[in-house]
């Protein structure tokens, strides 16, 4: 399977595949392009596979990697360079890629705070430079340090090169006693061009690009090279400060200017979601004339203190994305409809291209999502492509979302033949011909062969094995399908039973094309020493429909040990009552997902199955975070009526920043009930149990101090 093949097909088995291969190849590039600075990625290449491992982790995220290229906020740290803690982490951006991606940025802002699609919100939107973020400290006015982004917690201290910088001052005036200004390190197409004449004509190597140039001219281990080089600098954003240097995004903006700090010119406060979709329009159509490389824009809300209220993510700000720019588009013959069954038994239509370059990449795969987008038809019966269908034959407009995910996005009628067939979506599974089920309301047709059909057992294995869950050293996607094909395992209790069933295993193992005694011996030692797990863990590897790592995280602390998460899991069959209510409470966990997990272990083959792996197990529980200070800390919060100072969302969000457990209902195991006007029953219910009962004023009052 070649990389574009594996890239283009958007099956939950190819995607898998996919993310192990970008995971390797995306490290091997960060390596050579920082702590080398030998790129043997040119930056389109690398920018287009980091974006395609981001967007298939969208699409499939029950798949992302635990060593994933986007759970790695920067690079790997160089040799040579001691290393710096940011007061503050550096983080990345979220991603829009259209005008619905960011009108549905905007809205979750809103909604996040409280405000109706009419309440005035303020951006700021400037260009996304592609180069190198660095961090220089101030105290005093002087510059005390400078660190790459590194891996978003810790960066490398290229101070000496920083002060090299024409665009960097050393020394600031009326500045605050504490100041971390953050922004790019950059390198004009001018300068680039004349720095790679340089090079050639000393015989020196070439740079494949201006970021690459300018990240391997600022990480040089001798700054008198750095000194040498043409970089430039732009101010966009602060860390640590001790005093505000402003009270929007737009004025801080501004006092880093007054301060001596190059800042684009081009960044603008916008009032709507349309203003930023405008200024995007005319950033992009000035691309091609700025004499430095952008890849987008970046919204950012103006109000430093609704940036406050709205927080972050576990990587990314919620006030913040970074809008890219947009896809290509190219025409070719769809040569055939290939239907592929994932891990979930989801049966997904591939379209199989004849080649074709789309923003320079091959395409010879790409997504038609599912039989209703074949037929022309989206998810609630509405035409889509004015209701044309899609038959093996047509003559295909290919879209490159993002410059990433390749989907058949329209058809041209005119060439189609007259006697091309209606393409007829099976409903028997291709891998074992089991019925191929649609339920209400879902938009996937699924293999209902469960363990039976090989295609979900194999990847309900790799997934087990994955980063994330079991990540089993030596037993990997490829191990996997070999153990699988001889019958070695067929559930991931097998697994932890292969020294017992063959002895010592060696013999069997060591014979095997790529074992040896030495590494047989490591794999079964390796097996062994993920007997003991974490809850969080275990959840994950199941492999349940719905149920990411986030959210497995959030449902092992909520539980804490696997008897208990087994007994609710148990009592909440019928999808009614106190455990039922219990499991919806948990952040994040809705009605689908809680039905996914019932489901699961209300199924007799599933169950057993899982029953068998846990006999194999040590599961350690997962124990809530104790918030040193905060007087809610191990409490249970529940929150009912209607909150007026903030949303119910951020209300919920501080609690559990606070280390409290929010629950949706009250039991004789709440602590505090926080009471809005309209409470109802829960507020007569913990009268009943004498539960704490705050109103909203009350509850800030406890916690405005933690």
């Amino acid at each position: 399977m070649t990389a574009d093949t594996a890239v283009d097909a958007l099956d939950e088995k190819s995607a898998q595949q996919e993310l192990a291969r970008l995971a390797e190849v995306l490290l091997q590039a960060n390596r050579d392009y920082h702590t080398d600075d030998a790129p043997r990625l040119d930056d389109a290449t690398y920018d287009a596979l980091k974006r395609r491992n981001t967007a298939i982790e969208e699409r499939f995220p029950d798949l992302k990697r635990v060593d994933s290229p986007s759970n790695q906020v920067g690079a790997p740290l160089a040799e040579g360079f001691s290393k710096i803690t940011h007061a503050v982490p550096m983080l990345s951006l979220s991603n829009a890629f259209d005008a619905e991606d960011v009108a549905d940025f905007d809205a979750r802002v809103r909604k996040y705070l409280g405000l109706d699609a009419d309440s005035p919100l303020a951006y700021t939107a400037e260009p996304k430079i592609d180069g190198l973020s660095l961090s220089l400290r101030y105290e005093d006015g002087a510059l005390v340090h400078a660190a790459t982004r590194g891996d978003g917690t810790t960066g490398e201290n290229v101070t000496a090169n920083a002060r090299t910088i024409d665009d960097i001052p050393t020394v600031i005036k009326g500045a605050p006693k504490l100041l971390e200004v953050r922004g790019e390190v950059y390198m004009s197409h001018a300068d680039f061009e004349a720095l790679n004449a340089r090079q050639s004509e000393r015989g020196g190597k070439s740079f494949a690009n201006p970021r690459n140039a300018a990240a391997g001219s600022l990480r040089q281990l001798d700054s008198s090279i750095t000194k040498s080089r043409p970089l430039r600098f732009f101010a966009y954003a602060w860390g640590a400060v001790s005093e505000p240097l402003a009270t929007t995004q737009m004025g801080a903006i501004e006092r880093l200017e007054t301060l001596g700090f190059v800042t684009n010119p081009l960044t603008k406060k916008c009032t709507s979601a349309a203003e930023l979709l405008a200024h995007y329009k005319d950033i992009e159509e000035r691309r091609a004339t700025l004499g430095y490389d952008i890849d987008g824009v970046v919204y950012k809300v103006d109000d430093l203190a609704l940036q406050e209220r709205l927080g972050f993510r576990s990587t990314t700000p919620r006030w913040a994305t970074a809008h890219k720019f947009a896809a290509e588009l190219a025409w070719t013959w769809l040569t055939d409809i290939d239907i592929q069954v994932g891990r979930t038994g989801a049966l997904s239509p591939v379209a199989r291209l004849q080649p074709v370059t789309v923003g320079g990449v091959v395409v010879s795969n790409a997504t038609l999502h599912n039989e209703d987008y074949i037929k022309g038809l989206d998810s609630k019966g509405n035409e889509i492509r004015g209701g044309k269908d899609i038959r093996v034959g047509d003559w295909v407009q290919v879209y490159r979302a993002g410059d990433v995910i390749p989907k058949v996005a329209d058809v041209d009628l005119s060439k189609r033949k007259e006697d091309a067939p209606v393409f007829v979506f099976p409903t028997q599974c291709p891998e074992c011909d089991s019925d191929a089920i649609r339920e209400p309301g879902d938009a996937v047709r699924r293999c209902s062969g469960g363990i039976i059909c090989p295609a979900q057992a194999v990847e309900k294995l790799k997934h087990f094995v994955a980063r994330g869950a079991f990540d089993i050293d030596g037993l990997g996607s490829k191990q996997v399908e070999q153990f699988h094909a001889d019958g070695w395992i067929a559930e991931p209790a097998d697994i932890f039973t292969l020294r017992k069933r063959y002895g010592s295993g060696l013999q069997q193992l060591k014979n095997r094309e790529g074992w040896g005694e030495k590494s047989a011996n490591n794999l079964f030692d390796a097996i062994e020493d993920k007997r003991t797990i974490p809850l969080d863990r275990v959840i994950f590897a199941l492999g349940i429909r719905h149920v990411g790592e986030a959210a497995s995280s959030l449902i092992a602390m909520h539980y804490e040990t696997w008897d208990a998460f087994e007994t609710a899991m148990a009592e909440a069959k019928e999808q009614t009552g106190a455990a039922w209510d219990d499991l919806l409470a948990v952040d994040g966990v809705g009605a689908v997902m809680a039905g996914s997990l019932v489901n699961t272990f209300a199924q007799e083959a599933e169950r057993a199955s899982i029953d068998r792996l846990i006999a194999q197990l040590n599961v350690q529980p997962v124990k809530r975070p104790e918030t040193q200070g905060s007087p809610v800390a191990g409490k249970t919060v529940v929150f009912t009526g209607t909150l007026e100072k903030m949303t119910r969302a951020e209300a919920k969000a501080r609690a559990e920043r606070l280390g409290a457990k929010v629950s949706g209902s009250v039991s004789a195991k709440t602590d505090i009930l926080v009471a809005g006007p309209g409470a109802g029953s829960k507020a007569r219910k913990a009268a009943d149990l004498g539960i704490e009962t705050l109103d909203e004023d009350g509850w800030l009052a406890l916690i405005a101090d933690a």
